[in-house]
């Protein structure tokens, strides 16, 4: 991949997770982190609603398929490991539910928001 289109993929990221995080905000959600990074892995944004927390992933393709096809099964292994490694680090939401969310961002449309796309 060429310099400016990985330029280009990062930007379409960066402003892809802004507008996801801005659609959890709409929803009722507070955000807790974004872009976390630990040695397990990496999560896009970590949100807090009532007493659950979300740990979601954005992917910003060209079709609804494409999006959520690209969450492999290892990057979900990943991020729940990630998740697992963020709350073991804040006791506070020990006791809190755990889902694993996509948000798809397409172009030309808002962002949708797929909950609970899988188990831990």
């Amino acid at each position: 991949m060429s310099k400016d289109r990985r330029e280009r993929a990062n930007r379409r990221g960066h402003t892809g997770e802004w507008l996801a995080a801005w659609t959890l905000r709409l929803k009722g959600y507070t955000i807790l982190e974004r872009g976390y990074r630990c040695p397990q892995g990496e999560i896009d944004i970590i949100a807090k609603r009532l007493n659950t927390v979300v740990f979601v992933e954005v992917k910003a393709r060209d079709t609804y398929t494409d999006a959520v096809n690209a969450v492999s099964a290892q990057q979900r292994r990943r991020i729940t490991r990630a998740a697992l490694h963020y709350i073991s680090h804040h006791p506070a939401l020990a006791g809190c539910d755990l889902r694993f969310d996509v948000i798809a961002i397409l172009p030309y449309s808002w962002p949708r928001h797929l909950e609970d796309t899988w188990q831990d």
